[in-house]
């Protein structure tokens, strides 16, 4: 471990790309310390001077792959209209969960095996409940500007990406071909509400 004043000898990036890697494929019950520190390239003492113990170093993984891999929700939210928004995110989803050269599915689904995983779950379900109150709060908008009909639900809404979403994850890491996921996006569009008029 680096002493006080000395620079670290790795790339706490792409350390930190290979803890999501690893909790990805293997979940946090999973993901083991010694499988952790050897895909980061470190050892264990780096690991803990850096990181700290394993649930610290999975909410860094976790902020890691927001940052890398969840870019297509903030494009969905800046979209100019509600129903676009809602597209934006679905087939964004769709792409993200079956991203070549990367594990099928979502680490925020997939990273805990049981609701009973320690608090790990917590954060994954917390990680979720944020974004599905941003689409919330941007359908929210939409109805005050009159671009969603006055009697529609956006928390109803907002839960109805998210439950498509974390679907996606599961059939993804099940196999399901980006083309498929599109598909169903495409079609899950029919249940969105049109702009109103």
């Amino acid at each position: 471990m680096a002493g006080p004043g000395r620079p670290r000898a790795f790339d706490t990036d792409a350390a930190l790309d290979a803890a999501v890697e690893v909790f990805w494929r293997r979940g946090f019950a999973g993901a083991s310390l010694t499988e952790l520190s050897s895909a980061m390239g470190i050892n264990k003492p780096s690991v803990y001077g850096a990181f700290g113990d394993k649930a610290q170093l999975f909410q860094s993984a976790l902020h890691r792959y927001v940052e890398r891999n969840m870019g297509y929700v903030t494009d969905a939210l800046e979209q100019p209209t509600a129903r676009e928004c809602a597209q934006a995110f679905l087939t964004g989803n769709a792409r993200a969960v079956t991203m070549p050269g990367r594990p099928a599915g979502c680490l925020s689904v997939q990273a805990v095996a049981t609701p009973d995983d320690s608090g790990e779950y917590a954060v994954l379900a917390r990680n979720r409940a944020t974004v599905q109150q941003l689409f919330a709060d941007r359908f929210r908008r939409a109805i005050a500007v009159g671009d969603l009909p006055a009697d529609e639900d956006p928390d109803e809404l907002a839960t109805f990406l998210i439950t498509l979403s974390s679907g996606f994850a599961i059939r993804a890491a099940d196999g399901t071909p980006r083309e498929s996921l599109l598909a169903s996006a495409h079609r899950a569009m029919s249940a969105f509400p049109s702009t109103a008029t």
